[in-house]
């Protein structure tokens, strides 16, 4: 047990830090609010269907809703059931997306041809949204739900760890790749000073993520802490409490020779 100098702030004597940490960002709790709302509305499969069938079933529905309240309240249901759902269930789910919502040949054969008959700026805009997958569209969709970006990188995740036997999971993959990549942006994320005084959630991840210096429990941390130093996370709105990136600095009173 540490000791109340070295306790994280959560712990001291105290009882609670001056700063609290909401687990859900403000955007979060707006789409949990839209998707209350658009529940009444959605188009949502009978709590009988097979729980896999269920979840294949939402993923159609949600990609056909029209309403961003009820497309809210589908993919927030669609998250709750893959959350139920058996390793290998997931997986079978996982290979249903990566086959499944491909883009219509039929309009990327004449969106190619415009293109290799005239090169134009338009014909380039034409192929390119003809070869887009309808499960890029999904994805998105399925970020609407509160909860629905880390739920997403999970997902890759999940997937990563498959690929070696499951080849097939590539573009399933690719597609979260490039949609995570850009709603990661560097222009997306906020650069927060980390302290003492900083919720012990925040403090615990710094000492279980730093794996160049790693850090040897909590006096450890309040030392890299100290007044002389200066540690900063990065964070996403999407994801509040979970530090993206740590930096930290060691203040000196002249330049190292």
């Amino acid at each position: 047990m540490p000791s109340p100098a070295t306790a994280p702030p959560s712990d001291r004597s105290t009882g609670t830090s001056s700063i609290t940490l909401d687990p859900r960002s403000w955007l979060e709790r707006l789409w949990n609010s839209i998707a209350e709302r658009g529940r009444p509305y959605a188009d949502v499969p009978a709590s009988s269907v097979p729980p896999l069938e269920r979840a294949k079933q939402l993923a159609s529905a949600l990609l056909s809703e029209r309403g961003e309240a009820s497309g809210a309240a589908v993919a927030r249901e669609l998250h709750s059931v893959l959350r139920e759902l058996e390793p290998e269930e997931r997986l079978d789910f996982y290979r249903f997306l990566a086959s499944g919502f491909l883009p219509d040949e039929k309009r990327l054969r004449e969106a190619a041809s415009a293109y290799l008959a005239e090169p134009t700026p338009e014909h380039v805009t034409r192929l390119h949204d003809a070869a887009e997958p309808p499960r890029q569209e999904l994805l998105r969709r399925m970020n609407m739900a509160p909860g629905g970006t880390p739920a997403l990188v999970a997902m890759r995740d999940e997937i990563g760890k498959r690929l070696r036997d499951e080849p097939d999971l590539r573009p399933l993959d690719s597609d979260l790749l490039h949609l995570l990549g850009s709603w990661f942006n560097r222009g997306f994320l906020q650069i927060r000073r980390i302290d003492w005084q900083t919720p012990a959630a925040v403090l615990e991840k710094l000492i279980a993520y730093e794996a160049v210096h790693e850090i040897q429990g909590w006096e450890d941390l309040r030392r890299r802490l100290a007044p002389d130093r200066r540690c900063f996370g990065f964070f996403h709105p999407a994801l509040p409490g979970e530090p993206l990136i740590f930096v930290e600095v060691a203040l000196t009173e002249g330049l190292a020779s």
